[in-house]
């Protein structure tokens, strides 16, 4: 049985792993994937995809650092390699990608053949995630007031500071960020983000600038804030 799963390129040099640590590992890193998924999976939006990807990634990486037989800088590279092919083609939120290297380690810990340490390493992680999402830690306050308000106009009326008195009176402050030409070049269509003094104020915003547009279409959303690592 041991030589079955001997390498074909192995020497003496080289200490094989049996079988049954083999299987260890690769059990205790599937219960770590899992308690990783499901603790991503509280509170949190997901897909089904995402979640099993982060149940088996802990796996993977136990067997690549396995296989390089102790040569950790190989198995990084390799293990490395496969977080970023997801990330081609979709891109990860900071959570995801935080998440990710956090499977990541712990199969790394794994296998290295320190199972105590990947299950507490694994524990502690996934504690600290849980409470944090309880917390809702790292919501802004005071989110509901940045907002982004996209305003059609005639293209006869000139754009440039054509809504500045009533952004001064509603808003704390307010940035033209984008002009685009709309139903062939005979509109624009403007956005703005701003910050509101009052949530309550924002509907006499709106009626005042229909006023000014025309009655034309506005659009009031959340501000996108997008972070950059």
């Amino acid at each position: 049985m041991d030589s079955l799963f001997k390498g074909l390129f192995d020497t003496d040099l080289i200490t094989v792993i049996s079988p049954k640590n083999f299987l260890i590992c690769m059990g205790v890193s599937l219960v770590i994937g899992l308690m990783m998924a499901f603790s991503y999976m509280y509170r949190t939006r997901y897909t089904k995809s995402f979640v099993v990807t982060l149940a088996l990634l802990p796996c993977v990486v136990c067997v690549v650092i396995m296989m390089v037989n102790g040569n950790v800088g190989a198995g990084v590279a390799v293990a490395g390699a496969f977080s970023l092919v997801r990330f081609r083609s979709v891109p990860g939120t900071a959570k995801e990608i935080c998440t990710l290297f956090l499977a990541m380690g712990a199969g790394l810990i794994m296998g290295m053949g320190y199972v105590a340490f990947a299950l507490l390493f694994t524990l502690i992680m996934c504690l600290v995630f849980l409470i944090y999402n309880r917390l809702d830690f790292g919501t802004s306050k005071n989110g509901e007031k940045y907002k982004s308000i996209r305003i059609t106009i005639p293209e006869d009326l000139d754009y440039t500071g054509v809504f500045d008195d009533i952004f001064n009176t509603y808003t704390a402050s307010y940035e033209l960020t984008n002009v685009k030409t709309t139903n062939m070049g005979s509109m624009f269509r403007l956005t703005y983000d701003i910050v509101l003094k009052d949530t309550a104020g924002e509907k006499k915003m709106i009626d005042r600038i229909r006023e000014r547009n025309g009655n034309l279409e506005i659009t009031v959303s959340k501000q996108t804030i997008v972070a950059e690592l």
